[in-house]
């Protein structure tokens, strides 16, 4: 398995379909979430009490105030888009599938991401571009993944040579 770090990096061009292989590996930088951040997210998109309210949260099967799965995921893919590859050569996807919530995520976590490729898939009809499958794993600064979903991205092919 090939891993490449691109941590901090901002790339000027992304990644095309045609450089990836399956197994390539791309681990991200982190983000720690503060309480702030957490309830300012959780006010607008998903204000379940364990999201809003401390008092609330205490007394959660969570024992404290934890950031929303729709917040993680949001940052996680946050995390690979700043690694730079998917710059310009992302050009949607088809959806995401296989959420799992698998640990809670607390204020004064730092979360992570470890994305693979597990699948490419050129485009038969549309020779400018293809699929990838892309894994989305994100782990706390303790190593307990917090999250995994996968996105079939719509990826840009390079052009071809033109012979003379």
């Amino acid at each position: 398995m090939k891993i490449r770090v691109y941590a901090g990096i901002s790339m000027t061009n992304g990644k095309y379909l045609d450089d990836l292989a399956v197994g390539d590996t791309f681990e991200t930088g982190g983000i720690t979430l503060t309480e702030g951040g957490i309830v300012d997210f959780a006010l607008v998109h998903d204000p379940q009490p364990f999201h809003v309210d401390k008092d609330a949260a205490a007394q959660s099967i969570f024992g404290g105030l934890v950031a929303s799965g729709f917040q993680t995921i949001a940052l996680t893919f946050r995390l690979f888009r700043d690694t730079g590859v998917l710059n310009g050569t992302n050009l949607g996807g088809h959806g995401m599938d296989e959420v799992r919530w698998l640990a809670p995520v607390f204020s004064g976590d730092t979360i992570r991401a470890r994305v693979t490729v597990e699948s490419i898939k050129p485009s038969r009809s549309k020779p400018d571009r293809g699929t990838v499958r892309f894994r989305y794993r994100s782990y706390n600064q303790k190593e307990v993944e917090v999250l995994s979903y996968a996105i079939d991205h719509v990826m840009a092919r390079r052009k071809p040579v033109e012979s003379a």
